[in-house]
């Protein structure tokens, strides 16, 4: 029922359906046979003709009623002037449920069905209906019969338009949410001349405005910040020829703030080249996550757990991965306060493995464990001492949506946080 084309094609039906009952009704209550044509007089005429004369005895006017009932299907009875019963032709029932009031019409309800009633010349009535045998209960509706049967047939050929009209629209719908997940290059095919192919063409002209600005925007940044390196470069030799000792204090403060910002450098670069709408899959390879994850632990003294024996081989960039456990052990211990980041490596699913970087930091509270993702974000009171660029936390998680994957931030029992992984096999 949520669906725009199953609510619209509901509509024009039932707007049909209350016409066609509407219109039934207006025929019942309004129109009368007699304004049709000349039918009363046009029976008059033909029962005068056919029917037995009143000079003739009883029998033979039953015998006559018989012989037209043969010929025509129809129960005859004929009547005095008063309503006495002078001969009939039926299964018996149809005098029964002829009251003294019945007569006197064109056409009255006989029983549930209708009988045509007709005053001869001589003042006789003439009765003529259906034998009851061959009333059906469906025949009172009829034309209720009549209408729902159009209704259907309109109906049917109703479907294909409203559901063209509504596909094009669910089609703008997909490419317009492809377009907010971040893929650029999401247009749709422009089909008709109507106000939804307008739209299409507005959408298709809005998304090239937004590839174009978003694809010179990251040309932009990647250039500058390439640019940068080589300055940056010069300083840093610049500092190491200059005539004071090494461990001078200001000769130190420089060369950090220049490795700082080269970092900031770096990660820029790779979180532009991460923004890339296609994943390079060439790159990827079959990867042992236990030694890659061990591997890293090693190099930052972080206490390793595995958990689950015969972890899937992953296909990944391993590049990236270093970077993504990289980034998260540095993360721990810049919060830990001196304690060891533990890292525990899980089977989260068959085919799928979880990586979890807990410290006993500080911990983060609830509702900045969504913001600490975003880029160059600090949790409010962080200092500036604490060494982070601000893209860190940012980076794994384009690493992991790269790979597929997902990460959270969680509380830790006890004090702390703990950062979850989860990266499922590719294909």
């Amino acid at each position: 029922m949520g669906r725009l084309y199953f609510r619209i094609y509901l509509a024009v039906l039932g707007s049909l359906a209350l016409f066609a009952i509407l219109a039934g009704l207006a025929w019942r209550l309004f129109i009368d046979s007699d304004r049709l044509g000349p039918q009363s007089e046009l029976y008059q005429a033909v029962a005068d003709q056919l029917a037995p004369s009143a000079a003739l005895p009883v029998d033979a006017q039953t015998t006559a009623l018989a012989r037209w009932r043969d010929l025509s299907g129809f129960d005859l009875a004929l009547f005095t002037r008063t309503g006495q019963v002078i001969a009939e032709a039926s299964d018996g029932t149809l005098v029964q449920t002829i009251a003294p009031d019945f007569l006197g019409g064109s056409s009255r309800q006989h029983g549930r069905h209708w009988a045509h009633v007709v005053q001869l010349s001589d003042g006789r009535w003439l009765v003529a209906a259906r034998p009851r045998a061959e009333r059906s209960q469906w025949w009172r509706f009829r034309w209720l019969a009549a209408l729902m049967a159009i209704a259907t047939a309109v109906g049917l050929c109703a479907y294909p338009v409203v559901r063209r009209l509504t596909h094009r629209l669910e089609v703008l719908q997909s490419s317009v949410a492809a377009l907010g997940s971040g893929n650029l290059s999401a247009r749709v095919t422009v089909e008709g001349r109507d106000e939804v192919a307008r739209l299409a063409e507005t959408f298709n002209r809005s998304a090239e405005r937004i590839e174009t600005l978003m694809t010179a925007n990251r040309s932009l940044l990647a250039n500058a910040s390439h640019e940068l390196r080589s300055p940056l470069a010069r300083l840093r030799m610049g500092i190491e020829a200059l005539p004071v000792p090494a461990g001078d204090a200001g000769r130190v403060e420089l060369a950090r703030n220049i490795k700082e910002l080269d970092q900031l450098i770096e990660e820029i670069l790779l979180s532009s080249r991460l923004d890339a709408q296609h994943t390079d899959k060439a790159v990827f390879e079959a990867v042992d996550v236990v030694a890659l994850v061990a591997e890293e632990c090693a190099r930052s003294n972080a206490e390793l757990t595995v958990t689950s024996a015969d972890l899937p081989v992953l296909r990944a960039d391993p590049r990236l991965l270093h970077r993504l456990m990289r980034n998260l052990l540095e993360n721990g211990q810049r919060h830990a306060a001196g304690a060891s980041v533990e890292v525990v490596v899980d089977r989260h699913s068959p085919h799928s493995i979880s990586i979890t970087v807990c410290d006993r930091g500080p911990g983060v509270p609830m509702a900045e464990r969504e913001r600490i993702f975003e880029p160059f974000y600090r949790l409010p009171g962080s200092r500036e001492q604490d060494r982070g660029v601000g893209l860190g936390l940012a980076l794994v998680r384009q690493i992991a949506a790269r790979h597929g994957g997902t990460v959270v931030c969680l509380p830790r029992d006890g004090g702390g946080s703990c950062f979850r992984v989860e990266l499922p096999q590719m294909d």
